[in-house]
């Protein structure tokens, strides 16, 4: 009875650390040159359904700190790029959607002259850019694009200025 339980534990903590391998996001070869730090609108499309975060992306010593507030200033996530692993940061529980969401803007965010570099399998094509099957970018200005992730989620990113009402 305690192997069959055992091994039942064993098996459910495999899948889950094949699961959590399965979905790592990936990250650019080299930390990509950004003009830090940057505000961005992030503006989520989903099911005719509209939801409006800021993010806030700052140099640390240690790697880049990412965090994403909703419009009354409350912290929705927040993640450390730190020697090319995401971190947890502050006691934001995990949220994978973030993570997916950070990782995706780092690689819409790289300069074109990085982006063979930082992400091989990368394609860009005039005002496109893709790394199939996972993300779509398509830009009107270098911070302001639309961006395509998996399960159908659709976000418009601008970025903030003294001037935004």
């Amino acid at each position: 009875m305690i192997r069959t339980a055992f091994r039942h534990g064993l098996l459910v903590g495999c899948l889950l650390l094949l699961g959590a391998c399965a979905s790592r996001v990936p990250l650019p070869e080299q930390t990509p040159t950004l003009a830090l730090p940057m505000q961005l609108h992030i503006e989520q499309q989903l099911a005719g359904q509209r939801l409006d975060w800021l993010l806030v992306i700052q140099r640390e010593s240690t790697g880049i700190r990412w965090s994403m507030m909703d419009p009354l200033g409350i912290p929705v996530a927040r993640q450390r790029l730190v020697d090319g692993a995401w971190q947890a940061d502050g006691l934001l529980p995990p949220n994978a959607e973030a993570r997916e969401l950070f990782a995706a803007l780092l690689f819409a965010l790289t300069p074109a002259a990085e982006l063979a570099g930082n992400y091989p399998s990368a394609r860009q094509q005039g005002a496109q850019r893709s790394l199939d099957p996972r993300w779509q970018v398509r830009y009107q200005q270098p911070q302001a694009f639309d961006l395509s992730l998996p399960q159908g989620l659709h976000y418009r990113i601008t970025p903030l200025t003294e001037n935004a009402p």
